[in-house]
C-alpha cells in the first residue's frame, strides 16, 4: 500500500493506492454517516459493482446512476441525482461515494459539494485518468456549452481509494487516454516518470502491475504535493494545466463528443510544446522528446479537419483565463514547466496549426 497525504485549508486526507482496496471501502466510511449513496454509471457498475457491494458489506447504501459521456456532464443531470437523493431520504448526514471515471468523480463530487450546502464524498476512481488526476484535489464541476468545467466547486474528499486492479477491464482507448495525463506529470515535475514511460512502453501498454503501480504512485505523489501547496490554483497548481488549456478548447469546439479528455490533453501538450519551441522556452531535444512520447501512446484521432482559429477563439473562455489574459503552461525541459501569459495571438495560432497537422 502507498498512501499520500493532501493537506488543504478545507481538509487533510489521504489518497491510498492499493490493489484490492475495493474490498475494504466500508472501513473508510465514518460510522456516524447517514444514508450512503454510491454515484456511478451503468458501465462501471456492470464491471465492478459486485466488488463495490462486497466492499460495502455491512454499510446500507443506495446506488444512483449518472449518464455516461462528456457531453452529458451537465448541471441538469446533477440536479436529477439530487432530486433522487431527496426522494430516497437523504439529509445533511448523508455521504456520497463517487465510483467511476473522471466524469463521475467530477459530477458526484459537485453533487456532494452543493447538496444541502455540502456533504462528504469518498472518491473511488475506476479509470487511469481519474486515479492519477480527476479524483484528487477537490476540483468538481460540470460543463457548459461554452467551455469545460465552467460550473464547479472545490470540495475535498474524505479520502481517495485507488485500486489499480480495476484497470484490467478498461478499454485500450480509455487506458491510453489516461496515459496522456501520466505523461503530463512527467513533463511538469518528474523526469524519472517520463523516462519510465519512454523506456517501458511495452510494459505500460501491457498493464504490467509493477509498472502501473509505479506510474500511478508517482503521479499521485506529484498531485498531492502540488494541491497541498496550492489548493485553489492561485500559484503552483496552475502547472497541472499543462495540455489542458488547449485541450479544453478542443473538447468544447467538438461539443465534447469526439475526444476523450485525455486525448484532448495529449493534443494540448503538443500545442504547448510547439508554442514553447517557437518562443524559445524549450530546446529542440526536449521538445522532440515530449512530442514523440505523445505520439507513441497515441493515436489522437481525427484532428486534421478542425479549424485552428476556432480552437484559438475558445481559449479566452477557459476558466483559467483571467481578465482576458490567457495563461499557458509551457515546458522548459522534461520535469520543469513555466506559466506564461501575454503571448502573441499569431504564435498561439501557429502552435495550434502545428499540433493539428
Amino acid at each position: 500500500m502507498a498512501s499520500f497525504t493532501i493537506k488543504t485549508p478545507q481538509r487533510e486526507y489521504c489518497a491510498i493506492v492499493e490493489r484490492g482496496i475495493l474490498a475494504r471501502i466500508a472501513q473508510y466510511i465514518p460510522q456516524r454517516s447517514g444514508k450512503v449513496f454510491v454515484v456511478t454509471n451503468q458501465d462501471v457498475w456492470r464491471h465492478h459493482g459486485d466488488k463495490a457491494v462486497r466492499g460495502l458489506s455491512g454499510v446500507a447504501h443506495d446506488v444512483l446512476f449518472l449518464p455516461g459521456g462528456e457531453e452529458r456532464k451537465r448541471l441538469v443531470n446533477v440536479e436529477a441525482a439530487a432530486e433522487e437523493m431527496v426522494r430516497r431520504g437523504a439529509d445533511r448526514t448523508g455521504l456520497v461515494i463517487a465510483f467511476g471515471g473522471g466524469i463521475v468523480t467530477d459530477m458526484a463530487g459537485f453533487l456532494a459539494a452543493i447538496f444541502m450546502r455540502g456533504i462528504p464524498v469518498v472518491q473511488v476512481p475506476t479509470t487511469l485518468l481519474a486515479q492519477v488526476d480527476a479524483a484528487i484535489g477537490g476540483k468538481t464541476g460540470v460543463n457548459l456549452v461554452e467551455g469545460k468545467n465552467l460550473m464547479g466547486s472545490f470540495h475535498q474528499p474524505l479520502t481517495v481509494l485507488i485500486d489499480p486492479d480495476v484497470l484490467s477491464t478498461l478499454p485500450d482507448r480509455e487506458y491510453r487516454a489516461g496515459l496522456f495525463e501520466v505523461i503530463k506529470y512527467g513533463v511538469i515535475r518528474s523526469a524519472p516518470l517520463f523516462q519510465l514511460l519512454v523506456e517501458r512502453r511495452d510494459a505500460v501498454l501491457a498493464k504490467d502491475p509493477a509498472v502501473v503501480n509505479r506510474m500511478i504512485e508517482e503521479s499521485v505523489r506529484i498531485k498531492a504535493e502540488v494541491v497541498s501547496a496550492d489548493e485553489r490554483e492561485s500559484d503552483i497548481r496552475r502547472i497541472l494545466n499543462f495540455g489542458h488549456t488547449f485541450g479544453h478548447a478542443l473538447e468544447a469546439e467538438t461539443a465534447y463528443e469526439r475526444y476523450l479528455h485525455g486525448e484532448a490533453v495529449g493534443f494540448g501538450m503538443c500545442a504547448a510544446v510547439h508554442l514553447a519551441r517557437s518562443l524559445g522556452h524549450v530546446d529542440a531535444l526536449n521538445a522532440a522528446g515530449i512530442l514523440d512520447a505523445v505520439d507513441r501512446y497515441g493515436p489522437i484521432p481525427g484532428l486534421h479537419e478542425i479549424p485552428a482559429d476556432r480552437i484559438a477563439a475558445r481559449l479566452v473562455k477557459d476558466k483559467k483565463t483571467i481578465q482576458g489574459k490567457i495563461h499557458f503552461v509551457l515546458p522548459r525541459k522534461i520535469g520543469e514547466v513555466a506559466v506564461v501569459s501575454g503571448v502573441d495571438d499569431g504564435a498561439v495560432l501557429r502552435a495550434i496549426r502545428s499540433a493539428l497537422a
